[in-house]
């Protein structure tokens, strides 16, 4: 029934929660502020554990009086009722064992980050920009439903509507650990807007998630960083304003770009655009870690590769397949209206599973 390896962890678990909960009250690691950050992600790990142990642990003691009253009693309305809690304590024991499981597994610290999404149309023309445009309004949806908040910074639009590029962030709970499973080539079959002959195509757009650095994750010095100042501009050219607002910073030693024109006020585009920039340069770096894991898990293939095709929409049929996991769902009107979140909890899923077979817990 229960689990002695786990039991067996939970001393050295409680000791190590007591030990970061003074921690992050000590006054001279709350001025370190990555050390800081590093032990408040460690603290709610170890906090949810403590609470799963502290419950598991009732529910085996409550196990074990009931196996009691059922050896010992002769009152029959007792030992119904102790039938009746060992029946609901077994599969209560079995639910905290796989949850206790998961929690010993290390978070990724990047998961808790906001993020900057990207989306490029990519192979099939306009109809390519389109469809760009389609996931746009798709993850946009999605934010709203999940209370995420989404800030465009930079666009290039289509000729015919949509996006050859998007840059966005992303700001609430979790929002990396969430989107990064959008990651990848997501590739369209469907009869284009401009398709005169009804002919079906197939049109791909790359989306890309990163994890936001944060001002301590990166020291940018300013004398590697050229900036330049530009009137920002909308589809065909026409001066959005007259004032140059818009933002472009070269980062010298990588030669990384980034371009923010979505704010009226200079100050705001710049800081939009440093952001950006300290996300790029850090995702350098992620990107090792990502590959790494890329061979190991096949629901991380989008993030580690993010030349893989992860999901195909299929119109005529209103299907949608996730390629990673085998996924198909008939139901593609509420998925492009963003509804995508029984997919990314089924990848969530199976990312889990194999995250316990590396633990071989």
């Amino acid at each position: 029934m229960s689990d002695n390896s786990l039991l067996d962890k939970y001393e050295g678990i409680k000791i190590r929660f007591d030990e970061v909960s003074q921690q992050i009250s000590d006054p001279d690691i709350i001025k370190d502020m990555k050390r800081y950050v590093r032990l408040n992600q460690e603290y709610k790990q170890l906090d949810a554990l403590v609470q799963s142990f502290t419950r598991y642990r009732n529910y085996l003691q409550n196990i074990s009086d009931a196996k009691e009253i059922l050896e010992n009693e002769t009152d029959e309305d007792l030992r119904e009722m102790a039938r009746e809690e060992l029946e609901e304590g077994s599969q209560k024991v079995t639910t905290f064992e796989d949850e206790i499981k998961l929690l010993l597994v290390p978070a990724d610290p990047e998961d808790s980050k906001n993020a900057i999404l990207e989306i490029r149309g990519g192979t099939g023309g306009d109809e390519a920009a389109i469809f760009a445009g389609d996931l746009f309004r798709m993850y946009s949806k999605f934010c709203d439903r999940v209370g995420w908040k989404l800030e465009v910074t930079n666009t290039s639009e289509g000729t015919s509507g949509g996006y050859k590029e998007l840059v966005a962030k992303v700001t609430g709970k979790d929002v990396y650990g969430i989107l990064k499973y959008e990651s990848g080539v997501h590739r369209v079959q469907r009869v284009p807007q401009t398709e005169t002959q009804g002919r079906i195509h197939t049109s791909a757009s790359t989306v890309a998630v990163l994890p936001e650095a944060e001002e301590f994750d990166i020291d940018l010095r300013d004398s590697d960083i050229r900036k330049d100042t530009y009137c920002s501009s909308g589809p065909g050219g026409q001066s959005v304003n007259t004032t140059y607002s818009a933002i472009r910073l070269t980062h010298i030693p990588t030669g990384i770009v980034v371009t923010c024109q979505d704010e009226k006020s200079q100050i705001k585009n710049l800081a939009k655009a440093m952001t950006e920039l300290r996300t790029r340069i850090y995702n350098m770096e992620h990107q090792k870690y990502l590959d790494e894991i890329a061979s190991k898990r096949k629901t991380m293939v989008s993030t580690g590769d993010r030349s893989a095709k992860i999901r195909t929409y299929n119109y005529p049929q209103g299907r949608v397949t996730d390629h990673r996991i085998g996924l198909t769902l008939y139901n593609l009107p509420a998925i492009m209206d963003g509804d995508i979140v029984e997919i990314i909890e089924k990848l969530r899923y199976e990312e889990n599973v194999e995250r316990l077979k590396e633990t071989e817990l």
